[in-house]
């Protein structure tokens, strides 16, 4: 189920709740624009598509989430998550905080150019078990 919340009060950010237990959300920081191209450079105001969708303010103002989205059922309209093969995923260390970046909580598609933050050199990448 979707989370959508405002972040400082001025940002829209989107979890997905993937569980009651805690850790068992996910903030959808990128992702890479394929559909409706047109649509999210008019919203975001750049043909950029590294930068339509890359930070989770923008990804939701590319997309148009706002809280009207907040526990919409992740299979209807307007979601639609493609299944990606776990060996493609990697993981390391979070962003933007102090304590707990250790936990390996960060996770993109390999390779990927549509990745919100470069991955930090410092910290190794790996596959998620």
């Amino acid at each position: 189920m979707p989370i959508v919340y405002r972040s400082y009060g001025i940002h829209w950010c989107l979890n997905l709740v993937c569980g009651a237990e805690v850790g068992g959300a996910v903030l959808i920081r990128a992702l890479q624009p394929i559909n409706g191209v047109n649509v999210m450079a008019e919203r975001r105001g750049t043909t950029d598509p590294r930068g339509l969708c890359s930070g989770p303010g923008r990804l939701c103002q590319a997309l148009g989430i706002d809280g009207t989205f907040d526990g919409r059922p992740l299979d209807q309209s307007p979601f639609n998550l493609a299944g990606i093969s776990l060996t493609s995923i990697k993981a390391g260390p979070r962003i933007g905080i102090t304590r707990g970046k250790e936990t390996f909580w960060r996770f993109w598609l390999a390779g990927s150019p549509f990745v919100s933050r470069p991955v930090p050199a410092s910290r190794k990448a790996k596959t998620p078990r």
